[in-house]
Parts: structure tokens; sequence; C-alpha cells
């Protein structure tokens, strides 16, 4: 199974240093510019597969076991392949149409790409939700198309089909209308066309998604009773995709009501602005600057005017009263760290995504090397609440 994911975007790179690379599991490098990782979970299928398949070639082609397991490994190594080419599909198409990548997670059901950001347009998420389904199809069909020239009945053969058939599987199961599926996300941009509202067309895509895994869960049943899918393998396989897809659809469902709740705002709307004070000035005299302004936040400076970061709201609230006049604000400054820059065009999901991290921190907002002000995180949950209330109470 394959979906793709959004995640923060990144500010300007001449704004603040490359964010480490997001992703869960082992690193395996990096792929025309995009990080890859190896999720602990796809050792565990990789096994499974090695020995269901080497015993397979062992029995049907009396082969020796050692044989037949390095076969079976291979035929795995393939599938990782398969897969991995599947994510640079979306991968690639994301890029091309201006949406950053973070990288790519192989894992035990498939794989997904990690957005840093979400489609701008309905035609961008069909574009890119639709690249993997089409690459796999491809491997399929070349596959097949080197089978049909190989000896017939040889193991080489038998290894082209089997590649064949299961790229062809993955295209054709990952092109249902169904979220977390690659046809789902392309049902969710038909909606969103036709209505204009990207949140709808993620709602249907979920429902459709359960319906879609209640199916696949039923087929399974019914192929494993009528001795059409062998081996209680396949079974708990397909039963385990069906679950996660189940998951996976509630949670588009639910992004669908958080989404629709969100502030129409970007986060260089929602910034306040910042006065910047030198890290030797005492704190009895910056916050006595900041109460001049209005209650602007306090960003702290070196000598040179480059920005070091916040006064902490908590540290400078411990000092004690008379000694105020004497803790330069340097002391209880909050430094500026890669994770604590946002993009000034960041909205909806997208923001919420980027402070999931530290969703009580406060962040700076740039555009390029210009300066917004500062967002905090907890007035930002505080108002998407006030707002999912407010749309509750419309409701009832």
């Amino acid at each position: 199974m394959d979906d793709y994911r959004s995640a923060p975007a990144p500010a300007s790179s001449a704004a603040r240093p490359r964010k480490p690379e997001r992703g869960s599991g082992i690193p395996l490098g990096r792929l025309l510019g995009v990080p890859i990782f190896l999720a602990p979970s796809w050792l565990l299928l990789a096994a499974l597969i090695t020995l269901t398949y080497g015993q397979f070639l062992t029995s049907r082609r009396e082969l020796p076991v050692s044989t037949g397991f390095a076969v079976g490994f291979g035929f795995v190594v393939c599938l990782l392949v398969s897969v991995l080419l599947h994510e640079l599909g979306h991968a690639i198409t994301s890029r091309r149409s201006g949406i950053g990548v973070s990288g790519i997670t192989l894992e035990m059901l498939g794989g997904y790409t990690e957005m840093e950001r979400e489609a701008p347009r309905p035609g961008v998420e069909l574009f890119v939700s639709l690249a993997g389904p089409v690459v796999s199809l491809l491997l399929g069909l070349l596959s097949g198309a080197v089978a049909l020239v190989l000896p017939p009945g040889g193991i080489a053969e038998t290894f082209a089909f089997q590649l064949a058939l299961s790229n062809i599987v993955v295209a054709v199961f990952n092109a249902l209308p169904g979220l977390p599926l690659d046809g789902g996300r392309a049902l969710q941009a038909l909606v969103w066309k036709i209505s204009g509202d990207p949140n709808l067309g993620r709602r249907v895509a979920g429902w459709s998604g359960r319906l879609v895994a209640v199916a696949t869960a039923v087929t399974a049943v019914v192929l494993f009773y009528e001795k059409v899918l062998n081996g209680y393998f396949g079974l708990l396989f397909t039963l385990l995709v069906s679950i996660t897809m189940w998951v996976g659809a509630g949670q588009a469902i639910r992004h669908g009501k958080v989404a629709a709740s969100l502030p129409p705002f970007n986060a260089r709307e929602l910034a306040r602005p910042i006065v910047p004070v030198a890290a030797g000035t005492p704190l009895a005299e910056a916050e006595r600057i900041a109460e001049q302004v209005g209650g602007r936040h306090l960003a702290v400076v070196d000598g040179a005017g480059s920005m070091l970061g916040f006064v902490h709201g908590a540290s400078a609230r411990a000092v004690p009263a008379e000694r105020r006049p004497w803790v330069p604000v340097g002391d209880v400054t909050r430094r500026i760290d890669e994770h604590h820059v946002l993009a000034g065009d960041l909205r909806g999901t997208d923001l919420l995504h980027a402070i999931r991290d530290d969703p009580g921190g406060d962040y700076l907002v740039v555009s390029g090397e210009d300066v917004h002000g500062v967002l905090r995180g907890a007035e930002l949950l505080s108002l998407v609440e006030t707002r999912r209330t407010t749309t509750r109470r419309n409701r009832t």
C-alpha cells in the first residue's frame, strides 16, 4: 500500500539552516536528492516473503533450499526497488509541481512519500497522485514483456512473471478511489475541483476509503474460502492492509474536519510584530520598551543586529523584581533554531504540521530575508479551538 503525506514547509534557505531530514527508520542515503529511509517493519516482511517464496520454489522446482531462499530474497529486493520507483514517481512529480519532498520511507505495507506542503491546486494533486500507479503499471508491463521472451518454465520466467503480477496488482490496487490510496488522492482532487473545497474532497475520499477497506477484507475472506487465496499468510496480510486502510481513511476524515475549522490566515498574517533589543539590555528596560510599543514581542539581537532569539517568558518571570534592572535579556533568551522558523505563506494544515513538534512554542515568521514577526503556537491553537467551538455551535 502506498500514500504520500504533507509535512512542514521549510523557510527559504537564505533565512535559516537546512532542516534535518525527516523520516522514520534506517537511512539508506539519497536518490535524486531525496532522502530514503527503510522502516524496521520491512525487515519482517522481507523475511516472511523470502521464506514463503523460497519454499514455493523449493517444492515446485525441486531446488536446493539455499537456492530457493536466495531467489526468494532476490524477489524481495526487486519488490523493494519497485516500491521505491513508485514513490519516486510521486516525489519527482511533486518537485516539478513546486512542492518540496522531505523523504521517502519504505515500510512493511509499501511506502510513503512525505511532502513539505499540500498541493496548491486540484490539478497538481491529481498529477502527483497518479504518478505512482503509472510507474508501477509500466514496471509490470516491462516485467511481463521480459517474461514473454524468456524460456518458458524456467526460474527466470517465473521470477519475471511474479514481478510483473506484483507491480500490476500494486498499480490497480493503489488506483482504487479511497484514501489513503493514490486513487483516493485522485478522487479528493476531483471533488475539490468540482466543489472548490479541498476539505470536502478529503472527507469524501476518506469515506470511500473505508468502503474500499471493507470490500478488500470481505473479498480476501471469500477468496480464501474458495481456495483462490492459498495460505493463511496471504489472508492475514490482506486483512492487515484492510485495517491499515480503515485507519488511514479515518485519519483523512478527521483531517478534513479539522482543516475546515482552521483560520483562513497564513503565518505572515498571524505573526505579531517584534521589537529588537540588544542582548545586553537590562530585563527591566526591555520590558519597559515592550510596554511602550504596545506589548510587542521582544526579539534579542547581537551587536551586529543578527537575531539571537526571543525573551523566554517563563525565564523572565522567574527573575526577582529587584534583579531585573541588572539581568541582561541575553540571559533569559530562548535561542532560535531551525525548527522554530516558519515560511510566511504557510496556512491551514501545513501551518499546524509545522508546529507539531512544539505546539506551544514561539516561531519566527520569514519570507526569504524578510522577517514578519513572531507566531505564538499557543495563540494559534487557541484560535483553532475557538473556531471549532463556534462551528459546532452553528451546526447545532
